[in-house]
């Protein structure tokens, strides 16, 4: 993001709605639709889904937690979630700048399922550098809430 749009969305200022809220219920809504958006992705009954967004210096970082009581990993959900919300702070941001990019949209850990746990190995590329990234979490739970 150019500075401009950064300093925008940090005084909550575009011509479409306020960047911090409609980015985390786009990310609730889409992980919701999964199986909708990803061929031969079955519907999960989901526990809990939060969406984040953190202001860096050069764009806006957002995260992704999805949890299911289900037999199966919910990380496809988590990404669908985190596509959507930066998609949406996309739209929202495009009448300042319409250069902006999406970048390092990946699983950073996930827990449970039948392929079991995951965690991603922090290398340069991940590491905080103050560029706007999106990450995704995924946690299972066993037995039911």
């Amino acid at each position: 993001m150019k500075p401009k749009v950064v300093t925008a969305v940090r005084r909550l200022k575009t011509q479409k709605a306020a960047p911090s809220k409609s980015p985390r219920i786009a990310g609730i809504a889409a992980a919701k639709r999964t199986a909708e958006w990803i061929p031969l992705c079955h519907p999960l009954p989901l526990t809990h889904i939060d969406v984040t967004a953190r202001l860096c210096q050069n764009g806006v970082e957002l995260r992704s937690t999805v949890v299911a009581t289900a037999q199966t990993g919910v990380e496809m959900e988590a990404l669908v979630a985190v596509t959507a919300a930066a998609l949406t702070v996309y739209d929202m941001c495009k009448a300042l700048d319409k250069g902006m990019e999406i970048t390092d949209i990946c699983l950073v850990t996930k827990t449970g399922g039948k392929s079991g746990d995951f965690h991603r190995v922090a290398t340069p590329r991940s590491a905080d550098s103050g560029r706007g990234r999106t990450k995704s979490s995924v946690r299972r739970r066993s037995g039911s809430r």
